[in-house]
């Protein structure tokens, strides 16, 4: 077996070479592969008119699962994004909740509610293009994210977001504890 050799770039970060160079190439062949068909989704979205430029693919065993675009216009729907929408899809076809032997391929970043998406699916992989500052300069916000990171109201949508407090809370938090013995997820 050849032996991994260190390089040092201008910048000084430091990467290692090994005899796998040909694997870390097929890997990126491949990615690019599904990456593609999930812009050439984006772009079928648009152009039909049913949402706006994003598209996913979900894959498993090397095989397309389900190949979806945006649908927020076309279901009337704003949580119908692309990774959602290919989510929700995958696990109808392949009869299940959980997607731990798929990895999914976005055409852009995903915001914050499809992330969470991908993550309560359990999809060991994630691959996306553009970063999410391509659809920012356009005109898509990262909204959520920004409501999230620590303003109590958010401007853009006159949005107030509070905890409840009270009773409202305790019987909120007692669903959980009454139901973990009739409910598993996992």
């Amino acid at each position: 077996m050849e032996e991994a050799q260190v390089v040092e770039s201008k910048d000084g970060t430091i990467s290692v070479a090994s005899a796998f160079a040909g694997h870390h190439q097929a890997v990126q062949d491949r990615d690019h592969k599904f990456l593609t068909k999930a812009v050439e989704e984006a772009y079928k979205g648009v152009d039909c008119g049913d949402g706006g430029p994003f598209g996913a693919v979900v894959v498993c065993n090397d095989e397309i699962v389900v190949s979806c675009h945006n649908m927020v216009l076309k279901k009337t729907d704003p949580t119908a994004h692309a990774e959602v929408t290919a989510i929700r899809e995958a696990c109808i076809k392949l009869g299940r909740l959980e997607l731990s032997d798929c990895e999914i391929y976005a055409s852009c970043e995903p915001c914050p509610m499809c992330f969470g998406a991908v993550h309560l699916s359990r999809i060991k992989r994630l691959v996306y293009g553009a970063k999410a500052e391509a659809a920012i300069a356009i005109g898509f916000d990262d909204f959520i994210a920004d409501a999230l990171r620590g303003t109590g109201h958010y401007q853009k949508a006159n949005m107030e977001i509070k905890k409840a407090e009270g009773n409202g809370a305790l019987i909120a938090e007692q669903v959980f504890e009454n139901t973990r013995e009739k409910f598993h997820m996992y």
